[in-house]
């Protein structure tokens, strides 16, 4: 499965421009400021899982940040924000891993960004891997930004099914260990005029 999966996004990055896929942002504004909330140091370790093509690392850099990894499943996807980057592209770390199969560092990042995989993770024994994963790679006290399509988002994307959650129901996915902060909505306009409805939930990690 999850070889399929890397095999399906590197032929969506590959064939298809960064600013043609639905879930383009010219800027992540949500997630910034979410991370920004968060109080961190500029000096935090911080990762953006299927950070991909996004911006958010260009943002995150221009900000100050200085400690920050990006994982993808696609080598593809990761050379959009590598070219535009340049010479500082070699200030970030850049993991080319299904993220719940990649050996982290245990409690290596104080913030962890996911803007629209969870949501991709339809198998319950694969939603427990990423908890686990998250779990075992953010620090006691970390905070957990995951973004997902709304109740009223779409249920595919890219051709591929996804979980809908309200803010109750993704919480409920992390448990016990996070506590829930607090929770956005977002209508989220792609490049071809539609809108689609996303659910930012921001827990800190309390073990």
């Amino acid at each position: 499965m999850h070889m399929s999966a890397k095999n399906h996004w590197e032929t969506v990055y590959s064939t298809k421009a960064t600013d043609a896929v639905s879930w383009f942002q010219e800027h992540a504004h949500q997630s910034i400021n979410l991370i920004q909330a968060t109080g961190v140091s500029q000096s935090a370790s911080i990762i953006d899982v299927g950070g991909g093509a996004s911006t958010l690392v260009d943002d995150l850099l221009a900000a100050g940040y200085s400690a920050l990894t990006v994982l993808d499943l696609s080598a593809a996807a990761m050379e959009a924000p590598k070219t535009r980057l340049g010479a500082m592209a070699a200030q970030v770390q850049w993991l080319e891993a299904d993220v719940i199969q990649v050996a982290l560092p245990p409690h290596g990042f104080e913030v962890w960004h996911d803007r629209a995989v969870f949501h991709f993770l339809t198998a319950p024994e694969d939603r427990a891997a990423y908890v686990s994963k998250v779990l075992h790679a953010v620090k006691p006290g970390g905070h957990v930004i995951i973004a997902t399509f709304a109740q009223d988002g779409p249920t595919q994307c890219s051709g591929l099914p996804v979980m809908r959650y309200s803010a109750p129901e993704l919480h409920a996915q992390f448990g016990e260990p996070f506590k829930l902060v607090k929770h956005e909505t977002d209508a989220h306009h792609t490049p071809f005029g539609t809108v689609q409805q996303f659910v930012y939930c921001y827990c800190r990690k309390q073990i």
